[in-house]
This record gives C-alpha cells, sequence and structure tokens, in this order.
C-alpha cells in the first residue's frame, strides 16, 4: 500500500467538498487525474472509499478511517515543516483559519494585516463557515483554526476570548423600529428584509431563527457585504441584520438608525478555538498568539 500526501490531500478536500471534481480543483488536479487516483487508492485498500450519488459523493467507513489518518499525517507534515522553516527563515507555511460572518468581515481583516506583513513567508486560507460547523472542523482537524461563537463549542477544543459580538437591527431613518430601544425578531417578521446571499453563514443563522418562530425571512434583495445592506436600508428596499460593528460604522456616513435585538442570540462572545495548541505548526501557533494578543487592542 502507497500512498502519497498529493493522495492524502485530495481525499480531504474530496471529502470536504462532497464532490470529486471540486476536491480535484482544490487539489489543483484535472478531473480524470483526481479520478485515477481514488481509484488506485481503492484498489491499494480492496474496499470503496466513496459512495457516488445524484448530490455528490460521501465516505465509506473505510473511506472516513482513512480520512481521519490523512488528517493526522498531514498536520504532522505541516509542523514539521513550519518548525524546520522557523530554523532555516523563520516562521513558513499555510494556515486554515475558518471564521463565522461577523469575524469575517468586522475583525479580522484589520487584525489579520499587520500579522502577515510581519510573517511575509505565513499564508493564511481564510474561509466563511457557521459557527456549529467550525466546531465540528476544529475537532475533527479538518481545519487549525476557527473563529466562532463560544456557546456553539464544545470541550473537545481549546478556546481563547476574542471579541464580543452583538447584531442589530438597521432600518432607514425615520422608521418607527428605529425610535425602539430593544425589538425582537417575531415583531418585524413581517417586514422586508435585505440580506446577504443565501450561502452565507449569517444569513443562515437568521433563517434557522426565523424558521424556529414559524416563519421566514422576505428577503428582497441580497447583497454581498454589511456595507451593502445598510446601503440598501438607507434607500428603502428593507430592514436588516448586521453585527454591531459595520451598522455603527456605517450609520456615521448613512441616515440609518440602529435598534437592539432583544434575543438571546444576537449577543455573542467570539472565540479562538484550536483542537490542541501545541499540536499545531509553529505558524498557526504563532497567528494564534497574534489573534489572542489583539483582545485588549
Amino acid at each position: 500500500m502507497r500512498f502519497d500526501l498529493t493522495d492524502l490531500r485530495l481525499l480531504i478536500n474530496v471529502a470536504d467538498a462532497r464532490s470529486i471534481t471540486h476536491g480535484a480543483e482544490r487539489t489543483n488536479l484535472a478531473l480524470s487525474s483526481a479520478s485515477a487516483r481514488i481509484r488506485g487508492m481503492e484498489e491499494a485498500l480492496g474496499v470503496p472509499l466513496l459512495v457516488r450519488n445524484r448530490l455528490g459523493v460521501s465516505l465509506t467507513p473505510a473511506g472516513q478511517c482513512l480520512l481521519d489518518h490523512a488528517r493526522l499525517v498531514l498536520q504532522q507534515v505541516e509542523r514539521m515543516r513550519g518548525e524546520l522553516g522557523a530554523h532555516a527563515r523563520g516562521l513558513a507555511g499555510s494556515v486554515r483559519l475558518l471564521s463565522n460572518s461577523a469575524a469575517f468581515s468586522e475583525h479580522l481583516p484589520k487584525v489579520i494585516s499587520p500579522y502577515l506583513t510581519r510573517n511575509p513567508t505565513i499564508s493564511i486560507d481564510l474561509e466563511e463557515w457557521e459557527s456549529v460547523d467550525i466546531a465540528q472542523a476544529i475537532a475533527s482537524g479538518a481545519a487549525d483554526i476557527g473563529v466562532a461563537s463560544d456557546a456553539a463549542l464544545s470541550d473537545a477544543v481549546e478556546k481563547f476570548p476574542f471579541r464580543l459580538d452583538r447584531l442589530v437591527l438597521v432600518v432607514p431613518s425615520g422608521d418607527v423600529v428605529g425610535t425602539r430601544e430593544r425589538c425582537r425578531l417575531e415583531d418585524v417578521l413581517d417586514r422586508d428584509f435585505v440580506g446577504l446571499p443565501r450561502e452565507r453563514a449569517l444569513q443562515r443563522h437568521l433563517a434557522k431563527h426565523a424558521a424556529r418562530l414559524g416563519g421566514m425571512l422576505k428577503v428582497r434583495v441580497r447583497v454581498s457585504d454589511f456595507d451593502a445592506v445598510c446601503h440598501m436600508v438607507e434607500t428603502g428596499v428593507g430592514i436588516g441584520i448586521v453585527p454591531e460593528a459595520a451598522a455603527r460604522r456605517c450609520r456615521d456616513t448613512m441616515r440609518i438608525e440602529v435598534a437592539d435585538l432583544d434575543e438571546d442570540w444576537a449577543t455573542r462572545q467570539l472565540s479562538i478555538c484550536v483542537r490542541r495548541l501545541r499540536a499545531l505548526p509553529a505558524g498557526a501557533q504563532s497567528l494564534v498568539e497574534h489573534l489572542s494578543s489583539s483582545v485588549a487592542a
């Protein structure tokens, strides 16, 4: 049985994407080459690794077993490279960082930028995920670092405080909701909303809470970011729900009002999470230290 690191990376990427096509793209392989590598692994093991269906692929029990080992092997390789690189030319390597929508848009860009400037040999693969999915990915070793709602994290991960995040309502200037200090989601569920694309983590989060109330958000327009949400709200298209940091910033230049959301889920402690800090490559450890030190900044 002989697998190379590309085989293992391919299996991980196919499992994460639930698609051979997308897994091949993430591994920088042609689809034909990726399919041949998977067949080669299955023939070497004597068992199927994937179940093909019309929605994509899923792992067989043998595939899940190999995936777990593949993650451990590649983590160890990355750690080796990071530690050797630290001796040769300073920190080096690539770090996979998962983040929820609020941290992804409002907090991480300005925190990560000075870190990358000081560490030119480190690259960061930053992806936007829901907090619950981030917790599972970090616990399973699918990513190096996560920034997620503390409430979604289990004891299976190590965590460090990052930011306090609040979701608020934004409405056009003069809207009656803007005169209230606090408002519940059920009070505005009949209103038109400005939202983010369906696949964005925050939008899925809000849709779930609307569904728990027996309704759904009536999204009239979907835009790419929080600034665009606030701009559309200013024009009267609808109301929106965004992180407080984005709402306060946009209110300085736009005719919008901000109302607190009277919901337990609207106030969240964002935490940095890792599977085991000491098991991370040197570059990932240094990024965790940088993010943690930015809390007081």
